[in-house]
């Protein structure tokens, strides 16, 4: 409740706030929330671990950046950090671009030997308990969960007691065929349009794009059912997935996500939902939660 007191005291004291916050130097009214998150300070971000990263990169030349979700799905992404550390990965292909829908990957060749200690049949990873995580409401309501917010930095629905990840832009998920199948982490997709939220807890969620996911979204949509590509020579070949912290230092990305619970998210969430610079002439006051990216920045 600590995290509600807090939004709804930051929504009548954002006006004030936002007229001391520093922008370059300079005081501005109405910063966006673009200029909010440009000028946070230091203290409101956190870096990835780089065993929680994998590094992708195509033939073409694209290069994303994920961040991984072990205290979600641990079996799920256990399977997809042994993929990465034997290179299943590399000379498989993206095969899938759906318009407003997903992008789809597969590793190498799917009926080779799989990795020691990889498991086959993954449980079904779709929630987990809220006890053990950081939780953030979001202070509105969501036709798909009856509480919404943020726990350890991830948009999340949940009941009170479970939580579970929101399928937003950019979520990396693993694709799997019917039930009770759950996937096992040699095919996986990214959300590249509008939050298809009906998956909610009917799809393990591995992880997020972190960096490259407008390099995604550019890809060519495939003209075949559900968006595939209808010939081979149109799949975009994977060079490599690796894991950073198999790389060696100074080949390892530094990707930082602000800090939920800071006073610089309160102040970026309040702002999303009550848009007031001077482009608007009514803002929302409301917001949708995957309508409030969790920012993130790779430091060079």
């Amino acid at each position: 409740m600590w995290e509600m007191g807090i939004l709804s005291r930051m929504r009548h004291a954002l006006p004030a706030l936002l007229l001391v916050l520093p922008l370059g130097g300079a005081l501005a009214a109405v910063p966006s929330p673009a200029e909010i998150v440009d000028h946070a300070p230091d203290s409101a971000w956190r870096t990835v671990p780089s065993e929680q990263l994998l590094l992708m990169k195509t033939n073409d030349g694209r290069r994303i950046v994920i961040e991984l979700a072990p205290q979600f799905a641990p079996v799920h992404v256990a399977n997809i950090v042994r993929l990465a550390q034997s290179r299943a990965w590399d000379g498989g292909a993206i095969m899938r671009v759906q318009d407003n829908y997903v992008v789809q990957w597969s590793v190498r060749d799917e009926k080779a030997s799989l990795p020691t200690h990889f498991v086959a049949h993954p449980p079904a990873e779709y929630d987990r308990p809220l006890e053990g995580l950081t939780y953030r409401s979001l202070g509105y309501a969501d036709p798909y969960a009856a509480q919404v917010g943020f726990a350890d930095g991830w948009p999340v629905g949940g009941d009170g007691t479970s939580v579970w990840p929101a399928q937003c832009y950019g979520t990396i998920g693993v694709a799997r065929n019917m039930p009770p199948d759950t996937g096992n982490g040699q095919e996986l997709y990214v959300v590249n349009g509008e939050a298809p939220r009906q998956l909610d807890r009917n799809l393990a969620v591995v992880g997020r794009v972190l960096v490259g996911i407008e390099q995604l979204g550019a890809l060519p949509r495939g003209t075949g059912p559900l968006g595939f590509y209808t010939d081979v020579l149109q799949n975009v070949g994977i060079q490599s997935v690796v894991l950073a912290s198999d790389l060696p230092v100074s080949e390892r990305p530094k990707v930082q996500t602000m800090r939920v619970e800071s006073a610089t998210f309160a102040t970026y969430l309040a702002t999303r939902a009550a848009r007031s610079d001077p482009f608007f002439v009514h803002p929302a006051h409301g917001v949708a939660l995957c309508n409030v990216p969790v920012p993130a920045r790779e430091v060079l």
